[in-house]
């Protein structure tokens, strides 16, 4: 496994990121600890989940999924860097309540106490706001965090799906704490969803926040999907299939397939692969729904893309280009 640090803190992270939104909704217990047993085997430190992940009536369960895996001891809590999320709803939709969810000081500790709970902790290692809050100011949010690093409770804060300008703001307001800030960033970022390249990951750069790319296969479509189609009948669901209902984006993915045929590649780990060569980027995110999932994304840490193949990526999948110049002079 390689590791790298964190951002701009001193903490060591491998280069691929445990998700486990699949753990509950679509992977049962037994299975899941499988895979985190087997992440952890291969020196996977990293785990990220999130408040709400179980969905539904069910918010909650996959926190309480890795928090019976804690539970078993071996070392598998000291091991691992537990990042998980702040933001959404926890209220069932049978009985909606104020102030559960958002970015409140009443939220976050609340919410706080709850994931310790389910998670069978007595630390977070990195708390992340799952999303922007327009309506609560930054300083009763670094109010709220402080208490809780005093408390010992949380030790690192991340952001999810911020925008440039809302990093930049989020830390210079804890710098005028004399707080850390933020220390990583999760986007929407992959081959085929390259904005994040415009301002997101300059702004992470600039303010030493590690990167961590989410849906690195966009939703499956660069996993080889086309080829799936044709040889085992597998056709495309969710947003794949809405992507390639679109001429131009299946023409797209026609032409990645080919080209990594042509280089004898695998498709989804040749998407990992080229995150991992991307400026700023931690490490990707990936959900694995079974063991075989797994190892194929850790087959990506192992593999070297050529220039011809990084050249042939870029021109079937341009960026942006940097801002401001990617949209004026």
């Amino acid at each position: 496994m390689k590791y790298t640090q964190l951002g701009r803190t001193g903490l060591k992270v491998s280069r691929l990121v445990l998700g486990t939104m699949n753990f509950g909704p679509q992977t049962d217990e037994p299975t899941s600890h499988g895979i985190l047993d087997a992440a952890l085997d291969a020196g996977l430190n990293f785990v990220d989940t999130a408040n709400v992940y179980g969905w539904g009536e069910n918010k909650g369960r996959t926190e309480e999924i890795i928090g019976t895996w804690f539970a078993q001891g071996g070392g598998r809590r000291e091991k691992t860097v537990l990042a998980t999320k702040v933001y959404g709803s926890m209220s069932r939709e049978s009985e909606t309540w104020p102030n559960e969810d958002r970015l409140s000081a009443l939220n976050i500790r609340r919410a706080v106490e709850a994931s310790l709970k389910r998670l069978q902790t007595d630390h977070i290692d990195v708390y992340q706001f799952h999303h922007i809050d327009r309506r609560t100011p930054f300083e009763e949010i670094w109010q709220a965090v402080d208490v809780l690093i005093q408390q010992g409770k949380i030790l690192y804060t991340g952001s999810s799906n911020f925008p440039g300008y809302k990093i930049a703001q989020a830390n210079e307001t804890a710098a005028r704490r004399g707080m850390v800030g933020l220390v990583s960033e999760q986007c929407l970022y992959n081959l085929a969803e390259r904005r994040a390249e415009m301002e997101v990951i300059p702004a992470a750069q600039d303010y030493g926040l590690g990167v961590i790319p989410w849906s690195p296969l966009h939703g499956g479509l660069l996993g080889g999907v086309i080829k799936k189609e044709a040889v085992g009948g597998r056709r495309a669901s969710g947003r794949s299939a809405d992507a390639l209902a679109n001429s131009s984006v299946r023409a797209q993915v026609q032409a990645y397939e080919d080209l990594l045929d042509k280089h004898g590649l695998e498709p989804g780990e040749t998407a990992l692969a080229w995150l991992l060569t991307r400026p700023g980027v931690t490490g990707p995110i990936v959900g694995p729904r079974t063991a075989e999932q797994l190892d194929s994304a850790l087959r990506a840490l192992e593999l070297e893309l050529s220039e011809e193949v990084l050249a042939g990526l870029d021109e079937i999948f341009p960026g942006p280009g940097p801002s401001p110049e990617a949209f004026a002079w």
